[in-house]
C-alpha cells in the first residue's frame, strides 16, 4: 500500500512538473509595451541636468508633441541615433525631453557639448525609477506624447530613419 501511494505521488509530481514546463514554453517572452499606446503618461517630477530647477509633465502641456527621450553618455546607440534628434529639434511642432539615465553629470554635458544638445528640456534620472515608471528596460528609448499627454507611439532602440520619418509625419499632420 505504502508502495503504491509513493508511485502515485511521484507520478503527480511529474505531471504537475511537466504541466509547469508546458505552459512556460508557450508563453510569450517578448517584451512587449503596446498595451501603452493611447495611454496618458503618469505624472512626474524629476530635477533639471543642469540646475536644480524641477521638471515635471506639467511642462508638456504646452507642446504640440513632446519626444521623450532616455539617453545616456555612455550608451554606444545613443550616439548613433543623436543625430535624428538634432534634425528634429528643428521641427516647431516637436519638443524633446530628455532624460539622462544613470549618468554622471559631467559626462552627460560634455557629450551635449561634444555632439550638440538635441533636448528643450533636459532632466537626470540617477536612480533609474523613472525609467521604470515609463516601462523603458533599455537605453536609448523614447516616447512620442500629443498635447494631451497621451501615448501615440514608443520606440525602443535608437531612433533610424524610418523612425524619424515616421515622427515626422505623424507631428506634420494636420
Amino acid at each position: 500500500m505504502k508502495n503504491k501511494l509513493t508511485k502515485i505521488l511521484v507520478f503527480g509530481l511529474f505531471l504537475f512538473i511537466f504541466f509547469i514546463f508546458f505552459l512556460a514554453l508557450n508563453s510569450n517572452k517578448r517584451y512587449n509595451t503596446e498595451n501603452l499606446i493611447g495611454e496618458k503618461i503618469t505624472d512626474f517630477q524629476l530635477y533639471s541636468l543642469v540646475n536644480e530647477k524641477i521638471l515635471s509633465s506639467k511642462n508638456l502641456r504646452k507642446n504640440n508633441y513632446t519626444l521623450i527621450n532616455f539617453w545616456a553618455s555612455w550608451c554606444a546607440p545613443c550616439k548613433i541615433e543623436h543625430k535624428y534628434l538634432l534634425k528634429l529639434n528643428e521641427n516647431k511642432n516637436i519638443k524633446i525631453f530628455g532624460i539622462n539615465h544613470k549618468d554622471k553629470k559631467d559626462n552627460a554635458i560634455k557629450f551635449l557639448k561634444d555632439l550638440g544638445n538635441p533636448y528643450d528640456y533636459l532632466a537626470k534620472n540617477n536612480d533609474g525609477k523613472i525609467s521604470i515608471k515609463f516601462g523603458v528596460y533599455g537605453i536609448p528609448e523614447s516616447i512620442l506624447i500629443n498635447k494631451k499627454l497621451e501615448i501615440i507611439k514608443k520606440f525602443i532602440g535608437p531612433i533610424n530613419d524610418n523612425d524619424y520619418n515616421e515622427i515626422i509625419r505623424i507631428i506634420n499632420y494636420k
